[in-house]
């Protein structure tokens, strides 16, 4: 058995190999042609996720009671639309057509929030902090298997533009007000939760290159989920929708 001091370069590559993609920067783990498409692929879904949310966001606004409140949309409004620039910019730098990685998710997208049209000004606020809150723990699961560049990229798009807060403080509000109001919004929130991890598992399953990388690791690395993992990560995504719900003061 090699020592440390006579290790060959074999031995070598294959501790490089088993340090697994989420160990390297872009520039080695883009040597992979299957890698780079897959991340090709995230990228443009999470591009387009954050331009349909800048449009529904600006929608949305038109609905807002007060002035202050439309301001408040707007102003998340724009922070997802530069979230949206930011990974545009990046598909153009590792050499990507921004539209061309955007286009086979957006009609997903598309009917996601077509089937999903809030009716009122409060269940948009609930499907702006559910809905969006599941996109984005699924691709902060995802991302913790992606090369530490790619990594930083998508973890820093995915911050909260701070409707968070504002979600909740408006629905618990509103609920004080007329109690009657909970019940019919957590209804529309448990929908928003089946459609919303739906619209995540055919992310997935309608891109080979991604789904490979997510269950299957890519060319021998270790970049994926396991079968098993990829349950567990559904439980998290589940608990951590259960504990937005108690913050706006609604039963899962």
């Amino acid at each position: 058995m090699p020592t440390v001091e006579n290790a060959s370069p074999a031995d070598d590559n294959a501790q490089a190999g088993a340090q697994g993609i989420a160990d390297q920067d872009w520039a080695t783990a883009s040597a992979s042609p299957q890698y780079r498409a897959a991340v090709v692929d995230l990228l443009g879904a999470l591009a387009y996720g954050e331009l349909a949310a800048f449009e529904r966001l600006a929608e949305d606004a038109k609905l807002a009671p007060t002035l202050g409140d439309k301001a408040e949309l707007a102003k998340m409004a724009s922070a997802e639309f530069h979230h949206f620039e930011r990974l545009r910019d990046r598909l153009a730098a590792i050499d990507a057509e921004p539209t061309a990685a955007m286009e086979p998710f957006a009609k997903g997208v598309d009917d996601f929030h077509r089937q999903t049209a809030p009716s009122d000004w409060l269940e948009g606020l609930v499907k702006a902090y559910v809905g969006d809150s599941i996109a984005s723990d699924f691709y902060r699961e995802v991302a913790t298997h992606l090369d530490t560049d790619t990594r930083a990229l998508v973890v820093g798009v995915l911050d909260d533009t701070g409707h968070g807060g504002f979600a909740v403080e408006k629905v618990r509000a509103a609920i004080e007000a007329d109690p009657r109001v909970g019940g019919r919004l957590a209804l529309w929130a448990r929908r928003l939760m089946g459609e919303a991890l739906s619209q995540a598992q055919r992310v997935v399953a309608e891109r080979d290159a991604l789904s490979t990388m997510l269950v299957g690791g890519v060319d021998g690395m270790a970049a994926g989920f396991d079968l098993a993992a990829v349950g567990e990560m559904f439980t998290r995504i589940t608990k951590a929708h259960t504990k937005r719900m108690a913050a706006l003061g609604l039963a899962a």
